[in-house]
């Protein structure tokens, strides 16, 4: 039952993914509308407590960028497949992400991730939509409900508080993550939209359970 929010550029936003409750919370360090700078990341991350899992997020990343945002202390290193996400610090751990398409399953199949640790993303990987991150693209549900079968998920793309849970009890995902499904304006989050998806995704999650 993970919920993670993605995307945050300012303090506003930031206490308001944790106040909503959410489990983890995604910086993105690559260009984009919510980009923010390794400086600005480690000033939000002084806001995160411990037991909320915190995200460097890239799109395909190199070496270089990937060792600062360990050195900064992010929980997670999230970057598209391809990137060189062997050999981070013993604290740090790599979610992959693969964009969906129709070869999801073969690339799947080829997928290396961490050994998975009880209610952490460590041991997931993210499936976000064609587009990749922040675009709101959703994924294909039949191809996503059979990776969610085979490897803890990350569901993302095109997630927002009135589909999430109809996604969640399609897909049956590990955990869900959500950027610009939860703003009022591109790049800038709504603390109401926010609490409304994490309400929407726990309760879905606890439906599920049952």
């Amino acid at each position: 039952m993970i919920v993670k929010i993605c995307g945050l550029s300012n303090e506003e936003d930031t206490r308001a993914a944790l106040a909503a409750g959410a489990n983890a919370v995604g910086f993105v360090l690559a260009p984009s509308p919510r980009q923010v700078t390794l400086e600005r990341a480690r000033e939000l991350l002084a806001l995160v407590p411990n037991d909320v899992e915190s995200v460097a997020v890239f799109a395909e990343a190199q070496r270089d960028e990937i060792e600062a945002a360990c050195e900064a202390g992010f929980s997670a290193v999230q970057a598209e497949v391809g990137s060189p996400l062997e050999k981070l610090p013993h604290d740090t751990f790599a979610i992959p992400v693969l964009r969906d398409g129709d070869d999801l399953e073969q690339r799947l199949d080829g997928l290396e991730t961490p050994a998975p640790m009880h209610a952490s993303l460590c041991g997931t990987f993210v499936l976000d939509g064609p587009g990749g991150g922040g675009r709101g693209i959703p994924v294909d549900l039949e191809r996503a409900r059979l990776a969610a079968r085979k490897r803890r998920m990350v569901l993302a793309g095109g997630l927002h508080a009135d589909n999430v849970a109809e996604r969640i009890h399609a897909i049956a995902p590990y955990a869900v993550d959500t950027s610009s499904g939860v703003e009022r304006e591109r790049g800038i989050k709504d603390p109401e939209r926010i609490h409304a998806f994490v309400r929407a995704a726990r309760q879905a999650f606890g439906e599920k359970g049952r």
